[in-house]
């Protein structure tokens, strides 16, 4: 049976083998008399969680599944299962501590713990809905949750039939011959970009290089086509597209059989609160998330396993002195810097996006010298770098190095023409929302505050939705059908808002880092935070305005503009003299040339460690 065709689980408690117990079962199966205890998996499901004794429970269950697991399977090079798939098996984590925090606070199991009976024919694995082309959301499901707190094994598949659909569909043939490792140029930095966002944070840095006479050679890991790199104009930067096949196995480490695992195992748990659970199951769950592949973002196990291979021919026939990447905390990242060092190449991470604290998968940097955009970045890095000789500097964004440049006009005839084109109307002021890949509801529920405080605005206002560029194109089609009152418009995928917030009155925005970008040209930013959220935290240094409902949202556009703020509140979100390419260019150069110091030190533009002006920290 397929609990979908079924209706909504219950966890009930119910009468099984001449006992009360815990079951999951449809609400159309229960009793007539419902006299036992029971609750919606729906209701569990949105039960508020204290962020804090969330982060500490998933931090706890991940150390000892490190210290249970990790060494089960590594790469030929040495790189742990458990340290390149932190952030797929975290996520996971997460979810399933969520779960066993809601159950622990309904009072009638809480007070009766016990054994769950899973629901019949229900996966133990799936995934949650969201409008990000670029991360499968992996969850537990309530038969898995039963199935951890020591359930018997059932017989049903470990993932979903959605799940097992998409471990045999997403797979891209590139349109450009890869070329062998061994055919590459030798070259003095080799970068590694597997999104949009990676190829314009690093190819500014690349054209400053070649302008140097420093060839480099851009790796390009997307699976995605709207993730590719470009083809690079400069000669001496040599793209390098990996092989099609290279992301698409399927394949995990090993592990005990679902049914039988070892009985020596069976006492080794953790707990959430008064709930204990399984080790061995928890493994067995975590290494089955990582059998399929999702692509450059959440690669499988054997994937992974191929593409240490080939990025060691890389390096090997390249030879650089550095590896620049804009991630090295997920699968691909880790694994990159964790051959790098292998290779005795130096590592430079460059912050691509604004950090907080729930935005953060995985409090971890692991290259050598970490570049961040502003003063505020400088704490977190200093907690997160993992590397014991990192060192942090403070450069600004090298994609928003071309921001001087833009051509305000132009972008502001774009949105005319975009919002006459489909309603017919030119309004006199023009927000953009720069939006994010947000599940459905959320995304829906941030729509309908956006549209709701622009009807309450002063002013003849108007909407263009800047799809984020990891969004599927779709996401916005329910929206707009429903829209009514100010005219609304979608923004081309390719423009997006980095495309048209200079010609904006106002830019919406909850944690999207064109916030950052709106701030540095002086239009007006709006932070719309929604309970439990994440913002920018712009609003915290006076550059934006934060609103939770749409009477906020209102008020705010009904003022006239304010100055964003000093140019020290700026500085601390984003240094921004339109110098970062080259500012990132020279460290690269110049730590090619010396021998770095134990110490660390903070930088900040025309100054470089060992100088007096830097600040020095021990590592």
């Amino acid at each position: 049976m397929n609990p979908d065709d079924a209706g909504p689980l219950v966890l009930a408690r119910v009468w099984a083998d001449e006992a009360y117990r815990w079951a999951l079962v449809a609400e159309g199966a229960l009793p007539n008399q419902r006299t036992a205890a029971w609750i919606a998996t729906t209701a569990l499901d949105v039960v508020p969680t204290d962020r804090q004794e969330l982060d500490s429970h998933v931090q706890a269950m991940m150390a000892e599944l490190e210290a249970y697991s990790a060494q089960r399977a590594l790469t030929p090079g040495g790189a742990s299962w458990l340290h390149v798939q932190h952030v797929p098996v975290r996520r996971l984590v997460g979810r399933l501590v969520r779960k066993l925090l809601a159950l622990s606070a309904w009072e009638p199991f809480a007070q009766n713990p016990g054994c769950i009976i899973p629901a019949a024919g229900e996966a133990l694995i799936s995934t949650r809905e969201t409008s990000s082309r670029d991360y499968r959301l992996y969850t537990v499901t309530w038969s898995g949750i039963a199935y951890l707190l020591g359930a018997p094994a059932p017989g049903d598949p470990r993932r979903s039939a959605q799940l097992q659909q998409l471990a045999v569909s997403r797979t891209e043939v590139s349109p450009v011959p890869s070329p062998v490792p061994s055919t590459l140029p030798q070259s003095e930095v080799v970068a590694l970009s597997w999104s949009s966002r990676h190829a314009e944070t690093l190819l500014p840095v690349l054209k400053e290089l070649a302008r140097g006479g420093h060839p480099t050679v851009l790796v390009d890991l997307g699976t995605d086509a709207a993730d590719r790199c470009p083809e690079p104009t400069t000669p001496s930067i040599r793209l390098c597209p990996a092989p099609p096949s290279l992301l698409s196995p399927a394949g995990t480490v090993s592990r005990p059989a679902l049914a039988d695992e070892d009985p020596g195992d069976h006492d080794k748990t953790i707990r959430v609160r008064e709930l204990a659970v399984r080790l061995d199951r928890l493994d067995s769950l975590a290494a089955s998330v990582v059998e399929t592949s999702g692509g450059s973002t959440q690669p499988s196990w054997r994937a992974m396993v191929r593409t240490e291979t080939w990025l060691d021919g890389v390096f090997a026939s390249t030879r650089p002195h550095t590896v620049l990447l804009c991630n090295d905390t997920s699968p691909l990242g880790a694994l990159a810097v964790h051959a790098a060092e292998r290779h005795g190449i130096t590592t430079v991470y460059v912050q691509h996006g604004a950090w907080t604290p729930q935005s953060v998968t995985w409090p971890a940097l692991h290259s050598r010298h970490i570049v961040v955009m502003g003063e505020r970045d400088i704490a977190p890095a200093r907690a997160w770098a993992r590397h014991p000789d990192a060192e942090i500097h403070v450069l600004g964004q090298p994609r928003f190095d071309a921001l001087a440049d833009i051509d305000q006009e132009q972008q502001r005839r774009y949105l005319d023409e975009l919002l006459a084109a489909r309603t017919d109307r030119r309004p006199e002021k023009i927000a953009v929302w720069a939006c994010q890949p947000f599940g459905p509801d959320l995304l829906r529920a941030q729509g309908s505050l956006v549209l709701e405080g622009l009807r309450k605005a002063k002013g003849d206002w108007g909407l263009v939705i800047a799809p984020h560029p990891a969004q599927s194109a779709g996401s916005f089609a329910l929206l707009l059908e429903r829209a009514s009152g100010p005219p609304v418009a979608t923004a081309d995928p390719g423009i997006g808002a980095r495309g048209c917030l200079a010609g904006a009155d106002a830019v919406l925005s909850a944690y999207s880092t064109c916030g950052i970008e709106a701030v540095l040209l002086d239009v007006p930013v709006v932070e719309l935070a929604h309970p439990g959220g994440r913002t920018l935290g712009l609003a915290d240094h006076g550059l934006a305005q934060r609103c939770s409902s749409a009477d906020d949202l209102a008020n705010a556009l009904s003022r006239p503009p304010q100055s964003q703020g000093s140019r020290r509140n700026t500085d601390a979100v984003c240094h921004w003299r339109g110098t970062s390419a080259r500012d990132i260019t020279r460290l690269i150069v110049d730590r090619s040339r010396t021998r770095p110091d134990v110490a660390t030190f903070t930088t900040v533009p025309g100054h470089w460690p060992g100088e007096s002006q830097g600040e020095e920290t021990q590592a």
